[in-house]
C-alpha cells in the first residue's frame, strides 16, 4: 500500500471493515482494491504559493482540498452507491460535497463518484480536521480514466479533436460494458437465489 495510507482516514480503515461485515453476511465484498494518493510536502507548500498563502497548517487545511485522496474501485455500478452510503454513515467522517459523475458525466466522457470529507488527523499535540477526496468508480471507469489521463497528459491537456471524439465514443463503450456486466450479475443472483429456495423445498419434502 502506498505510504499515503497512514495519513487516510482511520474512517476508510472503519468502511474497510465495514465491507468485511457485508462479505460475512452477504458473501460478497464490493471493494475490487484501494488506491491511495497524499500530497508531499513540497507540493503543499508550492500549492499555498501559488494560491498567494502563507505556509501553514491553518492554511493548508483551509485552502488545500486535495491533500489526500482515496480511490475505491468496485465491480459493479450499484456497489458505488452503496460504499457511498457506508461512507457517509461513518461517525468520524464529515461530508463536505459531493460530485456525482456518474448521473452527470462530464463532456470527455469521464464517469466517477467524488466524495469530499473531512477526516480528523491525530498529531502529537492536536487533532486536525483535514479534507480527503473519495473516488468510488467501477473497474471499467478507472480502466477508461487511467488511459484518457495518459493521452491528455501527452497531449499537455490540448489533444486533438478526433482522438476527444474517439475518448467519448470509448467511454460510452465503457458505460455499455458496466450495464451488461451488472444485468448478468443480477441474473446470476437471481439463479442462485431459485436453486437454493429449489434444494430447501426438496430437503423439506423428504423430512415430511
Amino acid at each position: 500500500m502506498e505510504n499515503g495510507y497512514v495519513l487516510i482516514p482511520v474512517g476508510i480503515k472503519r468502511s474497510r471493515n465495514k465491507t468485511d461485515e457485508f462479505q460475512h453476511v452477504h458473501q460478497y465484498n464490493p471493494i475490487e482494491h484501494i488506491k491511495t494518493r497524499v500530497k508531499t510536502a513540497e507540493s503543499i507548500v508550492k500549492k499555498l504559493k501559488r494560491y498567494g498563502y502563507e505556509t501553514s497548517i491553518e492554511n493548508m487545511v483551509k485552502y488545500i482540498n486535495d491533500i489526500a485522496g482515496v480511490r475505491l474501485i468496485c465491480s459493479f455500478t450499484s456497489d458505488i452507491y452503496r460504499l457511498a452510503e457506508m461512507i457517509g454513515n461513518q461517525s468520524d467522517l464529515k461530508v463536505l460535497s459531493i460530485k456525482d459523475y456518474i448521473k452527470n458525466p462530464k463532456e470527455s466522457g469521464y464517469k466517477s463518484y467524488h466524495m469530499l470529507v473531512s477526516v480528523p488527523i491525530f498529531l502529537s499535540d492536536s487533532v486536525v480536521d483535514t479534507k480527503v477526496e473519495i473516488q468510488i468508480r467501477t473497474i471499467a471507469m478507472d480502466f477508461w480514466a487511467s488511459l484518457e489521463h495518459k493521452i491528455y497528459y501527452k497531449f499537455e491537456g490540448n489533444a486533438p479533436d478526433y482522438i476527444s471524439r474517439e475518448l467519448r465514443e470509448c467511454a460510452e463503450m465503457v458505460s455499455s460494458l458496466d450495464d451488461k456486466m451488472l444485468s448478468l450479475n443480477e441474473a446470476i443472483q437471481t439463479c442462485v437465489l431459485e436453486q437454493e429456495e429449489k434444494e430447501n423445498r426438496t430437503n423439506e419434502e423428504s423430512l415430511s
